[in-house]
């Protein structure tokens, strides 16, 4: 039997979490069976089951994916010399949650995964390493933006990162649950809040 190339089984794999995704965003996880996705994907039993068991590993497999496209984007932005100002940064955080935000896109899955960790251990466990991850690369960035004066001088990075990730994700909720959310008027409402105090302004507020 001739040996599978390493490309189609990425291809199987990719085509199985598509199909995943859509019947998760169609039904929700509890609505939606193995059996589901398996004819979404439109292949036999044994063929998926090569790929996955589980869709606890389906869905760990979709976030791991997306996280994967936001860490991309931050490492991007930590490699620019210098680093962006705030409000760049952000805009690059959600155009890139933008792309994947349409009809079938899998960010919004997010919000599924949100709900269900507030009381499932294993979908808390999955969120939990997922911000760790996140943060660990805001905090960096952060970092960066306060050393090259883009942020004042003490301005704790993890505190930043902390209200990034906010803001990330209060966009994408908005943006899902409550009716589309424009890019740019969220952007101009995030530089008002930090345009007076984000970048080396000794100013209190009262």
């Amino acid at each position: 039997m001739p040996r599978v190339s390493e490309a189609h089984l990425a291809a199987r794999r990719e085509q199985i979490l598509d199909a995943a995704t859509r019947c998760f965003l169609r039904n929700g996880f509890h609505h939606t069976s193995m059996q589901d996705v398996i004819k979404e994907a439109g292949l036999s039993v044994g063929a998926f089951y090569r790929y996955f068991n589980s869709k606890a590993e389906l869905i760990r497999a979709i976030a791991e994916e997306k996280v994967g496209s936001i860490l991309t984007t931050l490492e991007q932005l930590l490699a620019e010399e210098p680093p962006p100002p705030l409000p760049v940064a952000f805009a690059e955080l959600l155009a890139q949650v933008d792309h994947n935000l349409g009809a079938e896109g899998p960010v919004r899955i997010a919000v599924q995964v949100w709900g269900e960790a507030a009381y499932d251990p294993a979908f808390a466990e999955l969120v939990g390493n997922i911000y760790v991850r996140i943060r660990t690369r805001a905090t960096a960035l952060a970092e960066r933006m306060r050393d090259a004066g883009e942020l004042r001088p003490d301005a704790d990075p993890e505190a930043v990162a902390t209200v990034i990730m906010g803001l990330v994700q209060g966009y994408i909720i908005q943006h899902v649950l409550a009716g589309r959310v424009g890019r740019e008027t969220y952007l101009a409402g995030i530089s008002a809040l930090i345009g007076r105090y984000g970048a080396g302004d000794a100013h209190e507020a009262d």
